[in-house]
Formats: structure tokens, sequence, C-alpha cells
């Protein structure tokens, strides 16, 4: 309908930052009591459009409309002054104030409503949403889907009826994201406007009615879930058909390579962030870690690559202890490792080298004091920036001025081509539009046929079910379950995610 009101319409959004074009003339539409789905690949522009709706930037050009009416956002003051709220992906809470402490912060009743009062308010909110939360529970003890509640009640308690959900599942189970999803359905039948962003086809087919997909920072189209699929969606996202199968090859079975016993490792803050962590890992197989944010992923890397002190426990590398050895005593002691770490700029490589000197990075002391062959670096990165479409001016050009994906390409292509026996690899395509993350699995598939070892960690349980052999899954450090990929259910895996013990674990030798 011609005439028909929105809760929100977006015209003509602009946002640049630079030289970059953020938002190029977006147009957008969501309807009370609906779910639209905001779909695109990392850097497409989803959350600097909703952090203009929300206030934390202003757009350079265009027009935000709100039921029917030209507004102006400078602030998520503003926002809340409009009903629109906006649950971020990291979340926004003080650890030592309880849920409703969090909830009413900043708002006048912080000073005027008493605690019983107060608790009864949110009590009836959570009812009228189908949402669960304790009041008077310290955030510091709450689960993440527990703390996303909160979050949630924060903006309904401000009397938000539009709510932006930034990746609102990244760090849930399948069975909290199930539950996530009934509540934003009970959202939708209250009559709130709901934006959920994301990346995830098969959420975005399970939740919306109707899905506006970003490509580089324009819009390039808006469907309705009912008639689409995974496979027209990813064509709208990256403009071009991508075949959506991962292969898993059959390898014969090899000798295990690496064997982790009893490990125990200690975080920055002295708790445990490994504890008694067993497991194998033979030559030719991808053995797959999932676990929600912080269950030990970062520390179980860092530990098997030296970076990490062990408290108690083993490794041994063919038998071989590596445990408290140094990454130079690794490498000297002969064994071909390579670890491509979460933190890419910070560990891997270095932002203000070119591309050709972070080659060099990996293989400098093998070679003769202050003579250093360029040559065969820049071979390499050029062979790199043709084979894994790096996108950049030339290999002379510093990796801090390359976007995340190409960053990581950069890295992961260094890694892979000095041939290693075991390769670990903590969420290698994050940040990767879909073409080249499964091109990155291509890759990872052809060290896997050459025999090598590979450690992956993830995030994306359909990626685990489909590349791995097996899977672990971690839980507060602990291990509660290996399985076979092709064996096991996202809902089984979701389960261990949340601390439930697998019965009769398949394929753990250690």
């Amino acid at each position: 309908m011609a005439d028909e009101i929105f809760a929100i319409e977006l015209k003509g959004i602009t946002k640049t930052f630079g030289s970059v074009v953020a938002n190029d003339n977006i147009h957008l539409t969501v309807k009370h009591g609906e779910i639209l789905a905001l779909l695109g690949e990392n850097g497409s522009g989803k959350t600097t459009l909703m952090n203009m709706l929300s206030g934390i930037y202003h757009p350079d050009g265009g027009s935000i409309t709100v039921r029917g009416n030209e507004v102006f956002i400078n602030s998520p003051k503003d926002a809340f002054a409009l009903g629109i709220g906006m649950i971020h992906q990291h979340f926004k809470l003080v650890d030592v104030l309880s849920a409703s402490e969090n909830i009413v912060m900043g708002t006048r009743a912080q000073k005027r409503q008493g605690k019983a009062a107060l608790s009864a308010e949110i009590t009836e909110i959570s009812r009228k949403f189908g949402l669960q939360i304790d009041p008077g529970k310290k955030i510091y003890n709450m689960s993440v889907s527990e703390k996303q509640t909160v979050e949630i009640l924060k903006v309904l308690y401000r009397g938000a009826d539009i709510l932006i959900l930034d990746e609102p599942t990244a760090v849930l189970t399948p069975q909290e994201t199930e539950k996530l999803f009934s509540i934003l359905r009970r959202m939708k039948a209250e009559g709130c406007a709901v934006i959920i962003i994301t990346h995830k086809l098969n959420e975005v087919l399970a939740i919306s009615d109707r899905v506006t997909i970003l490509r580089k920072g324009k819009s390039v189209g808006t469907v309705a879930t009912v008639e689409t699929d995974a496979k027209k969606l990813t064509e709208l996202m990256v403009g071009r058909p991508v075949e959506l199968l991962i292969d898993r090859p059959d390898t014969s079975k090899a000798p295990s390579l690496l064997e982790v016993v009893h490990l125990t490792v200690k975080n920055e803050e002295g708790y445990d962030a490994l504890r008694d962590v067993a497991f194998d890992l033979a030559g030719g197989e991808i053995l797959g870690v999932a676990g929600v944010a912080g269950s030990g992923q970062k520390e179980l890397c860092e530990a098997i690559a030296g970076l990490a002190k062990i408290e108690k426990g083993a490794i041994l590398f063919n038998k071989e202890s590596i445990a408290g050895k140094t990454p130079a005593e690794i490498i000297k002691s002969g064994i071909s490792m390579s670890f491509i770490p979460e933190d890419r700029l910070g560990m891997g490589l270095v932002a203000s080298m070119d591309i050709t000197h972070n080659m060099l990075l990996k293989s400098y002391k093998t070679g003769k004091p202050f003579i250093l062959d360029r040559k065969p670096a820049r071979a390499l990165a050029e062979h790199l920036v043709k084979r894994l479409a790096i996108n950049t001016p030339d290999i002379g050009t510093p990796v801090r001025q390359l976007s995340g994906g190409n960053v990581q390409k950069v890295l992961l292509g260094r890694e892979i081509e000095s041939n290693p026996s075991l390769l670990i690899t903590a969420y290698p395509v994050r940040g990767l539009d879909i073409n080249s993350s499964y091109t990155i699995y291509d890759l990872l598939n052809e060290q896997k046929r050459k025999g090598v070892g590979i450690l992956f960690i993830g995030e994306d349980l359909d990626v685990l079910l489909e590349l791995c052999d097996r899977i672990m899954v971690l839980c507060h450090g602990e291990v509660t379950g290996i399985v076979e990929a092709k064996k096991a259910t996202k809902e089984q895996i979701g389960l261990m995610m949340a601390g439930e013990r697998q019965r009769g674990e398949v394929g753990n030798s250690a």
C-alpha cells in the first residue's frame, strides 16, 4: 500500500568514514508486528546502518521516518524517546549489579521506585513477552542467554517497541537460539517491529518475515522469506551463484599425531581456563572444537602452540613431549606446526608490515644473519594474492590497510604454505565472504588429504558438522563430549555446549 505507515522507513541513507562508504543510498522499511532480517556479509554495512537508527552515528545523507514522521536521531537517548532500542552483540551490563539494577540504570525509576515495585514491574514485562529472569540475580552469576534476556528487558522497560538485535545468536547454543526466537515471535505478536542483524542463512529463514540484503554498503533487494531459499539469498549477498556444499574427504586412518593428556591451564585471572582436557588428533583428520565463547578455546590453542603456561598434564606430538616448550623450541625440535590465532593482527601478523614482509616472519630465522632473501617471500605473496583473491592494491601494502577478511587470507595462506604437519586454526573464516569461506574449507581439506592433522576452532555448528571428522565440545574449560560429526546433531552438540556430558563418547582415545 502506497499510504502504509511503517514503524521505520529509511530513504537514501548514506554514511562515510573518510574515503570509505559504509552505507550508500540505502532504502529499508519495517512494519509493526514484523520481523525483518538484515542480511549481509561482514563489512556490508549492517551494523553501521542500525547504529544510525540507535543514535550512535548520524547519517551524512538521506532521511529517517518513524511511524510516519521524519526524525533526527542524534543520540541513544533520542532513539529511546522514539521507542527504538538496540541490543548490541557485546552486552553493556555491570557484572556486580543485579538484573533489576541493570534494567533501570539511567532511568528515573532508579531513584523513585522501591525494590518490590520494581521487581513486580519487571516480572510483568517478562510475563508479557515470555521472558524468564530472576530480577535479583547478579550478572556475574548468569549464563550468556540470561544476560541477553536482561539486555532485552532493558529496552522493553524503557518503552521500546522497535527492537534491533545485532548478531544475537553469535554466542548461544542451538537450544538458547530457539528460546530467543520464541521470544521474538512473542514480541511480533504484541505488535513490536523487530530487526535482526545476521549473516546466518538458516536463522533468516527460520525467524524472519522479510529479508533486506546488503552488499558492499548498498541495499540489493528486499524479499519475502517464504518466497526465497538459502541459495537465492547467497546469490544476492555475494552477487553470483555459490555452491553451498562442504566436502569431507575420507582419508586413510593415520597414527595419532597429537595427544593431549589431562591438560589444565589457568587464564590471566588465575582461574582454570582448561581443566583435565584429554583428546587425540590423527594425521589426515579435522577435529572440530565447539563451545560458547570463552569456554577455553583460546587457551587450548595457545597451550599447544607453546604460548600459554601449562599447570598440569602433557602434550605429545608423535609421542614426544612439547609441553612447556616455547614456539622457537618447538620449531627447533623439527616439529612443523602452524597456528592461526583468533587475534590476527595482534598475534599473527605485524600490522605495519606489507604482505611480503609478513611472509618473511615465518622463515627469517633460517636465513643468514643480516641477510634476508626477499625473492621467495615476494613470490609467495604474489601467489597467495592470486590464489586466495586477496583484495589489495599491491603486495607492498601494509596489512593494516586491508579489510579483516583479507588480513585473514594473508595469515591463513602463509601458514598453509609452510607445509605443516599440525595446523591449529581459530575461527578461520570469521569476516570472510561466503565464496572466500568455501575456498578456505577447500584449502583445509587439501591439507587433510596431505596427512596434516587439523584442529579447527569454529562457531558455526553447521560448518563443524559438515567439515570435521570429529567434534570435541568444551564447556567452562572441560570436555563434555567428543562425537563423530557425521552421526551427531546440532541439538546434541548444543546440550554439550550447555554442560550436559555425552555418554559413550565416540572416538576419544586420549
